[in-house]
């Protein structure tokens, strides 16, 4: 028995040696003797020697591939990775609505790619901690993305009349394509602001009289910064002061800046007022104004004379967490008026029996508030309307606005507070006495005379922040005034 498997070991052992004996006088032995010596055995011979060959030449260029890339220590994942790559990953990230197990269970196209152009901003821009030109590395990629990112509008089409001539002479009309009228006129005006917030950051290239200390340099050598932004380097001037000549350069630029921050917030709500409000949203609404304001909001806004500076004032809007309930408030006030309004004649629980337009009068003063909120403090974090219209729109094309001009807002008022921060700085050199407050501003400062502003604004040469009617281009004249407030002195209704 043990004779018996000892064989059949030495056998396979035998065969085995066969299978991987690469030598081609051994095999072409082997072979002339299973197949004789005719014609058929030669060429059969042949053709294995060949092949034979041909395999041991593509190991052996294989092995020194490898080498190669082990010797130079280079590898697939540290090459280049080129502008092809990128496009690949961005549009298949999209496609996969940032689903990146391809299970289908990701986020609509639209919400893909305004989430895409929300994180580039915020990869490339960050904090913008100081008034500076940005790198060309960063210029350079956000031109190039962006444009990648936009170019999905350029297909999202609507047929529109044109005249053609026919051979005859004969004019006739006929449907074309055109891209769509809100992306037809808002995509170039977005990226002609684009422009022009990048090049005041341009116009900081060359030296200037202040400079940025780090916050963790010694008491001696840092500067001042306001109150609200610890976290940020302190501005240094000199110690009289800037010169004239960079005050006004700083004005200038305040006022560009401006002009983006307020066509940016413009185009900003026009593009979410367009969006459909939610259904989730709606659902989550209690039936009236009054149970969504609260008894003393709702009572100050439906008083015979109605100031919306003086109820800003009373209200307390010293910390951000306070001004987002505030605004999450008036605008689900907003919508439940609305609705109440629309379905009047109906049978809807969102009916009332109060009159249209003690309705409409709610509503506009509602609005007004809202929009003295955004305007005082454009850095503000998005309502829970906003954040609910934004995750469930469908439309691509609203995405891309309502993403492209919330960047753009977000970084021109990061650079005016910039700006800012070096006029404070500046003021305090000029008038030590000058003592900015340690909370944040709020609305009840516009009714505010104080001494400190006065000499803030007066030192700078600058107003201490924008009207209602700067902002909306509105220009009222006393008349005009007299109207708003004899219409406000009108007796109202309580609502039911």
């Amino acid at each position: 028995m043990v004779k018996e498997e000892s064989a059949m070991q030495k056998s396979r052992s035998f065969h085995f040696r066969k299978m991987f004996d690469l030598s081609p006088n051994r095999q072409t032995s082997n072979l002339a003797h299973e197949m004789g010596n005719g014609r058929e055995a030669i060429d059969e011979i042949m053709r294995n020697e060949g092949s034979i060959l041909l395999v041991a030449q593509q190991i052996g260029a294989v092995l020194d591939n490898i080498g190669a890339e082990a010797a130079s220590g280079t590898s697939k994942q540290d090459k280049p990775v080129t502008d092809m790559d990128l496009i690949k990953e961005k549009f298949a990230k999209l496609l996969l609505g940032e689903d990146m197990s391809g299970g289908g269970k990701g986020v609509s196209s639209a919400l893909a790619l305004s989430n895409a152009i929300t994180n580039l901003a915020a990869s490339v821009f960050g904090e913008q901690e100081k008034l500076e030109p940005m790198s060309a590395d960063r210029k350079a990629r956000w031109k190039k993305e962006t444009d990648w990112l936009l170019s999905v509008t350029d297909y999202i089409v609507e047929l529109v009349p044109s005249q053609q001539k026919a051979k005859d002479g004969s004019n006739m009309e006929i449907m074309v394509t055109q891209q769509r009228r809100d992306l037809l006129m808002n995509i170039p005006a977005l990226r002609k602001l684009d422009v022009m917030l990048l090049g005041t950051l341009d116009n900081f290239r060359n030296e200037q009289e202040f400079k940025y200390v780090s916050k963790h340099a010694d008491d001696s050598e840092k500067g001042v910064q306001r109150n609200d932004k610890w976290w940020l380097p302190t501005v240094k001037v000199p110690q009289n002061g800037l010169s004239e000549e960079s005050r006004q350069f700083l004005q200038k630029q305040k006022e560009a800046v401006n002009q983006v921050l307020k066509a940016s917030m413009a185009i900003n709500a026009q593009i979410l007022s367009d969006m459909d409000i939610p259904d989730n949203y709606i659902e989550s609404l209690p039936k009236n104004g009054r149970s969504s304001l609260g008894d003393s909001i709702y009572r100050s806004i439906t008083v015979d004379f109605f100031d919306p500076l003086q109820f800003l004032s009373t209200m307390d809007l010293s910390t951000e967490h306070k001004v987002l309930d505030l605004k999450n408030r008036i605008e689900a006030s907003i919508v439940i008026w609305k609705r109440k309004m629309n379905h009047k004649d109906g049978k809807s629980s969102w009916g009332s029996a109060v009159s249209l337009e003690k309705r409409e009068l709610f509503e506009e003063r509602a609005e007004t508030i809202l929009l003295l909120l955004k305007q005082q403090f454009p850095g503000i974090p998005q309502s829970s309307l906003e954040i609910s219209k934004i995750q469930f729109n469908r439309d691509v094309g609203l995405a891309v606005l309502e993403s492209y001009s919330r960047v753009l807002e977000t970084l021109a008022n990061t650079v005016m507070s910039r700006i800012q921060d070096v006029l404070y700085a500046d003021s305090l050199a000029q008038d030590p006495s000058i003592a900015m407050s340690t909370r944040s501003p709020t609305l009840g400062t516009l009714t505010s005379t104080g001494e400190e502003q006065e000499k803030l604004s007066s030192s700078t040469n600058t107003p201490t922040s924008m009207t209602l009617s700067d902002f909306m281009g509105w220009n009222l004249e006393p008349a005009d005034t007299e109207i708003k407030r004899s219409r406000s002195t009108t007796n109202l209704e309580s609502e039911d």
